[in-house]
């Protein structure tokens, strides 16, 4: 059985020893923790029983052991936030594009819209919109095919109520005359840019 009083000799580098195994540590600090580990019984320990578990996952797909540098960095910044530390973001990879998090915009009162993708040849938009408990969207008409997938919430659609996890699919020049929600919702809406407001 281990000595619980291990834990109190351990070697304050052994979580960089731990990335240092993972190939999880920028290049810059490979050198000092390798030379380290050349002095550090502890880390060596540390370091020679992660080696069965880090050869298992060659087998495992490359997105699952990294995720892209987007995600990594709001991690950093999450992780950041608690601790009170400054951000260790991550070097961007070759080949990888640079995606930022869109910000949330009120377009109405009580509503506000994510955009995350424009399609302008299709004149299509896809984007998160969020309503307050009690907003309600203007009558419209569709351009094109409008997809909406409700996440949270309930949302009505003139006498259709939908619930999480809801799909509505409205056609090309059908209208809503009224959309709204008691509770406040989230979906995903795929629409056409040139939809007409009545």
């Amino acid at each position: 059985m281990d000595d619980p009083s291990s834990d109190l000799n351990r070697c304050e580098r052994a979580e960089l020893a731990c990335a240092y195994a993972l190939q999880a540590l920028p290049a810059g600090e490979v050198p000092a923790i390798e030379a380290h580990l050349a002095s550090c019984p502890h880390c060596q320990r540390e370091v020679a029983s992660l080696r069965p578990i880090i050869d298992r996952f060659v087998s495992w797909p490359t997105d699952v052991l990294r995720p892209t540098t987007s995600l990594q960095a709001r991690l950093a910044r999450r992780i950041a936030e608690q601790t009170g530390k400054p951000p260790v973001l991550p070097p961007a990879r070759q080949g990888e594009q640079t995606w930022s998090e869109p910000e949330w915009e009120q377009v109405a009162p009580g509503i506000e819209c994510k955009l995350l993708a424009t399609d302008t040849d299709r004149h299509r938009v896809s984007m998160l919109v969020r309503l307050a408990p009690g907003a309600s969207y203007p009558a419209h008409t569709h351009a094109g095919v409008e997809e909406l997938h409700l996440l949270d919430g309930e949302l009505w659609i003139d006498e259709k109520k939908l619930f999480p996890g809801d799909y509505n699919y409205g056609a090309p020049g059908a209208g809503d005359e009224r959309v709204w929600s008691e509770t406040g919702c989230t979906c995903v809406l795929v629409t056409s840019i040139k939809d007409v407001l009545r």
